[in-house]
């Protein structure tokens, strides 16, 4: 039996993370940013913040793209049961950080893939636990001065200056950094697609 060919895949995020995770895996995606409100109920758990959140940007571009595969994610940190997004300025990156110092936590991911030839829809959600460095009150004025937190759910990175204050993580690396390849591939799989017929196509 022939397979059919996949679909274009297309991330619905704007997240420079999340494309360079995928090309790094050998895909190159559409971006199409969802544009979706990404305010939740506030009486949600972490884990299902991130699922719903994913899932609206997913269906969002799907409607853009509707013979696309589209992939939508969403990430946060929880913290003792409260979800650390983005920081809203350097000085909330340096108090989630000065809560986060010493400690763990485990960072979310929602992934939501539709397939849009068939209206197949998934939601999955990835977990890593990070553990935080104690970087002292100097470091941090001088990281959260980057600009680099502010654009990070839970004001850190596995990459760039933040690895730095980062012990060591339990779990799928590329989860923390915005989008589980692992995940991915079997979401793909249920999906009857293999993500190797996502790969960019080597240069002759």
């Amino acid at each position: 039996m022939t397979r059919s060919a996949a679909p274009a895949l297309v991330l619905a995020s704007g997240s420079a993370a999340r494309l360079n995770v995928l090309r790094n895996a050998g895909i190159d995606p559409e971006v199409v940013v969802s544009g979706v409100d990404e305010t939740c109920d506030d009486s949600l758990d972490t884990r299902s913040m991130v699922a719903i959140l994913a899932e609206r940007k997913a269906v969002a571009v799907a409607s853009m793209r509707p013979q696309a595969l589209v992939l939508g994610c969403d990430s946060m940190l929880d913290l003792d049961q409260e979800p650390l997004g983005k920081p809203a300025s350097a000085e909330q990156a340096i108090a989630f950080w000065h809560r986060l110092a010493g400690r763990q936590a485990k960072l979310y991911t929602g992934h939501c893939l539709i397939d849009g030839r068939n209206g197949r829809q998934l939601t999955r959600v990835a977990t890593t636990t990070v553990r935080f460095g104690s970087p002292t009150d100097s470091e941090l004025v001088a990281y959260a001065a980057t600009g680099e937190p502010l654009a990070l759910a839970g004001a850190f990175s596995i990459e760039g200056r933040g690895s730095a204050f980062i012990e060591g993580i339990d779990g799928d690396a590329s989860n923390v950094i915005g989008l589980s390849m692992p995940l991915l591939r079997h979401m793909l799989a249920e999906v009857d697609i293999a993500i190797t017929d996502l790969w960019r196509q080597s240069a002759s």
